[in-house]
């Protein structure tokens, strides 16, 4: 659910305003996340897919209807919620809305081998994963250490400081 979920930039984000109150309509939402009108359509558009929001029947104008969250979009939220407050600096808020990062950050929480996480995350490609971590470890979100012991040499990457928090929140 985690892959598809943060499929679409804005998910995450509309899930956690949902879950601190902000009213479900389109114009509010967009404010409160900051998305452009188009990429929130579509992330709104997906969330209905996936069944974690839905129209709020005999709400709102017929042209600017009124969303509200299912019941397991509910317990989503919470988690998207906690997984935004996690995150201090806004510049990084710009990992929360790429597509492999809360993904990769889940199946880090212990320190594994990229085949071993490529395994776990059995979609992604070898570079959507490589750039992925390079990204993470960028803004130390996950740690990668180089086993020197044997041949050839190894990395295995673990979530550290903030991505070992998010990664928490995730798995709970």
């Amino acid at each position: 659910m985690l892959v598809k979920l943060t499929s679409r930039a804005w998910s995450l984000s509309i899930l956690a305003q949902m879950d601190r109150g902000v009213p479900g309509r389109q114009a509010t939402l967009i404010s409160a996340t900051g998305a452009g009108r188009t990429a929130f359509n579509q992330s709104l558009a997906h969330l209905i897919d996936l069944g974690l929001m839905e129209r709020n029947p005999g709400h709102g104008h017929p042209l600017r209807s009124e969303f509200r969250l299912s019941a397991e979009g509910a317990q989503i939220a919470g988690i998207a919620s906690t997984v935004e407050s996690l995150v201090k600096q806004p510049c990084q808020r710009i990992l929360l809305r790429r597509a492999w990062s809360l993904p990769v950050l889940s199946a880090s929480r212990h320190p594994r081998y990229f085949g071993e996480i490529k395994t776990r995350l059995l979609p992604i490609t070898d570079r959507a994963l490589s750039q992925s971590l390079k990204l993470l470890e960028t803004h130390q979100w996950l740690r990668r250490d180089v086993e020197s012991s044997g041949r050839p040499l190894r990395a295995r990457y673990r979530a550290t400081d903030t991505g070992a928090e998010i990664s928490r929140a995730i798995s709970s």
